[in-house]
């Protein structure tokens, strides 16, 4: 879900209780009350209280291309971990999140980086994902004023289109996102993202959305810089696992250090 959490994610972009596949309960009737529970299923769609996945990503710019694949776990929304496992010479590069603090593991030269604050925006191994993206820094019903500006029927399915607004207090890289959801279950189709002055920068799309490790999520994310449209970086799940059981010390320095 930058990659990290795509990958962790977009890594992102933990996940806890509330899935995205559960139909939205008829309690949630005002406006206010529907919009938080939307948003903690998205905040928690790829994870359980623990998950352990595997998946590939594909760098494309004008200049070059490349393919990693990685494997990601994550406990609850403090903990993620990222560990490419292809090609050969990426082998063992990591990232790390631990609460608010992110670090990095490059195994040629056996040393980890601590990520600052202020790279929160930068890339994630040369990908169009960020480092907010990889680890999830950014949860959007605390970290964002959101509205419903759209709910009805677009391209033959119903949508619910919500944009979310940065509180003048949170510590988030984008001024806007537009976020088009799936009404019937919740689950992200588009999301647009604004810089600060209200500028669009970039666009992710989600994709072959299908059941994976007993829940339904899209297992394939684009993200597209507006401002390079020839470039795009592609992450497919290949697998996820939710409610695993992993060892104590995986979310350790130590851990980070390993190539498995």
């Amino acid at each position: 879900m930058d990659v990290l959490v795509v990958v962790c994610l977009f890594l992102g972009v933990g996940m806890v209780p509330a899935l995205a596949e559960e139909a939205p309960s008829p309690e949630a009737t005002s406006d206010e009350a529907r919009i938080k529970e939307i948003l903690n299923k998205v905040d928690r769609l790829w994870r359980g209280s623990t998950s352990e996945g595997q998946m590939e990503m594909e760098v494309v710019t004008a200049h070059w291309s490349r393919t990693l694949r990685m494997k990601v776990y994550t406990e609850g929304m403090d903990r993620s971990l990222v560990r490419i496992t292809y090609p050969a010479k990426e082998e063992g590069v990591a990232t790390l999140k631990v609460d608010k603090n992110i670090w990095n593991y490059l195994p040629k030269i056996k040393r980890v980086t601590k990520v600052p604050a202020s790279m929160m925006l930068g890339s994630w191994m040369g990908s169009h994902f960020t480092n907010d993206d990889v680890v999830k820094d950014s949860q959007y019903e605390r970290d964002y004023n959101t509205e419903i500006t759209f709910e009805g029927e677009r391209d033959g399915q119903g949508i619910l289109e919500l944009t979310l607004h940065a509180k003048p207090e949170a510590p988030v890289v984008w001024g806007k996102i537009v976020s088009v959801i799936r009404a019937a279950d919740y689950i992200p189709l588009k999301m647009t993202y604004y810089d600060e002055d209200g500028e669009e920068v970039r666009v992710m799309t989600f994709g072959e959305i299908k059941e994976m490790g007993g829940r339904i999520i899209p297992t394939l994310l684009t993200m597209k810089p507006l401002d390079k449209p020839e470039e795009f970086t592609r992450v497919n799940y290949l697998e996820m696992t939710f409610e695993v059981d992993l060892k104590p010390d995986l979310f350790s320095l130590r851990s980070l250090q390993k190539k498995r």
